[in-house]
């Protein structure tokens, strides 16, 4: 069995974990719920510069630990401070040492706007994300159906969330509603292979019709990334393992802004 469907057999037993104690009326009576979501789309800077979403990233199925010393309240504070757009938080716990807890703490930090990063196949999972404190969430194509991705993006949008629907390959294309779905993640890694491959966003970023904001994830860490990506309208990237790995997540986050600049 491939990492993938591993992943996703894992949650759905976490989904029904999540049912036997949680429901959708007690999700919605929790203090996350009642917050205003700070929608990423109008944060995204179109004109000067490409819009930066910092993921605090423990580990990964791929990489194992890639922050030994990790404090996400602390890591979260260096990206509030430094302005940038978003921050995405991973919430898996089996395959990225993620938690839930990561997300509630930072949304207590800041308005800054607060991607969940996991593997949502279920409503409740959309609820249970805003009672946590995201403004947006990740949906994976790959993982979902057209009907499913109809579904927990209208279940995202009774809670006031945005959803970042994410592709990896041209085959994805075909369930997505653009008209419903105008933020798109073009991950640059293959979900099989691990491969990274950045003309990934180069190549299906012409497919998509030019009113969506694109955002590209994974495998960018240099200037040269930057001017590759640059040929295309790009409005935002998602780095996570680059900033993770750095001493400095300050200087870091600058360096990555001056790269950014149209």
């Amino acid at each position: 069995m491939d990492i993938l469907k591993k992943i996703i057999e894992v949650k759905k037993e976490e989904v029904t974990l999540l049912k036997n104690n949680f429901s959708f009326s007690l999700l919605q009576s929790m203090e996350g719920f009642e917050k205003n979501s700070n929608l990423f789309s109008q944060k995204i800077n179109r004109n000067s510069e490409i819009s930066i979403i910092a993921e605090i990233k423990k580990a990964s199925p791929s990489k194992g630990i890639i922050r030994g010393n990790f404090n996400h309240i602390e890591i979260a504070s260096e990206y509030i401070q430094n302005e940038v757009a978003a921050i995405s938080i991973l919430t898996d716990k089996q395959f990225f040492n993620g938690d839930l807890k990561y997300l509630s703490d930072v949304s207590k930090l800041s308005s800054i706007p607060l991607l969940r990063k996991d593997f949502i196949i279920d409503a409740l999972q959309v609820f249970e994300s805003k009672a946590y404190g995201a403004d947006f969430i990740l949906l994976i194509s790959e993982i979902l159906s057209a009907t499913q991705i109809s579904e927990l993006t209208e279940a995202a949008s009774e809670c006031g969330l945005e959803v970042l629907l994410e592709l990896h390959s041209e085959k994805e294309l075909d369930k997505i509603d653009f008209n419903r779905n105008s933020l798109i993640g073009i991950n640059n890694r293959d979900l099989i292979s691990f491969d990274v491959d950045l003309n990934t966003t180069v190549r299906i970023s012409r497919l998509i019709p030019e009113n969506s904001l694109i955002v590209s994830e994974s495998g960018i860490s240099g200037r040269n990334h930057l001017d590759q990506l640059k040929q295309i309208n790009l409005s935002a990237i998602l780095i996570g393992e680059h900033f993770m790995r750095s001493q400095n997540i300050s200087s870091s986050i600058t360096e990555m802004k001056e790269w950014c600049k149209r």
